[in-house]
């Protein structure tokens, strides 16, 4: 919990309680269905729960908005994001079986209301929101092909409904097609743990 602590300081007693259980049973859990490599899975806190709340550090989800989680494997950055925005509804999507049913059985454990978790394939499900996340999942182009449709219009500015990817290494080829459309935030710029030097937050408003 000392990193979660030290960026984000004023959590309540429930979610450091519900972080805290996510850092426990994440383990447990990924022994019967393995969605974290091992390797990581030692890293649990900094490489899957602070990456996923980086996108914290730029977006404040209000309690009327509607977020989905593309391709969320073990839950990430949905579950994180649903700890820390309460009020917030998350739709978190995977078209396997298992690994939506261990998102699932994480939720039951951290008793958090404001997530669901569904199994689908994104051409075939019918959703809308205010924005979609991802991580680790495919090339921004084929996240924006699958999700454009779900993202409604509208939102305050600066940053209003869109596209939320977190992205690491040189993305210059991946994000040409795009041109000046997308904002990258460097997530070193709020961690400085060397693992988020190359880590940035691509957003691409709708």
């Amino acid at each position: 919990m000392d990193l979660i602590r030290k960026y984000f300081p004023h959590l309540s007693q429930l979610q450091e309680t519900r972080f805290q259980k996510l850092m426990e049973i994440m383990p447990l859990l990924n022994e019967k269905v393995n969605v974290i490599s091992r390797k990581d899975i030692g890293s649990l806190e900094e490489k899957h729960i602070l990456h996923s709340l980086s996108i914290a550090k730029k977006f404040q989800f209000e309690s009327n908005h509607k977020i989905i989680d593309v391709g969320t494997g073990g839950g990430f950055p949905g579950i994180p994001l649903a700890i820390l925005f309460p009020e917030t509804h998350f739709i978190l999507v995977d078209s396997i079986e298992k690994k939506i049913g261990l998102v699932n059985e994480v939720l039951r454990h951290l008793e958090l209301a404001n997530v669901e978790g569904i199994r689908g394939r994104m051409e075939n499900l019918d959703l809308k929101a205010d924005y979609v996340v991802s991580r680790a999942v495919t090339s921004f182009s084929r996240i924006l092909q699958w999700t454009s449709k779900f993202i409604l219009p509208g939102g305050p500015p600066p940053l209003p409904n869109g596209l939320i990817s977190l992205k690491g290494g040189d993305l210059t080829e991946e994000l040409k097609p795009f041109k000046n459309q997308v904002e990258q935030f460097p997530i070193s710029t709020w961690f400085e743990e060397s693992f988020f030097s190359t880590k940035m937050i691509v957003y691409l408003k709708k």
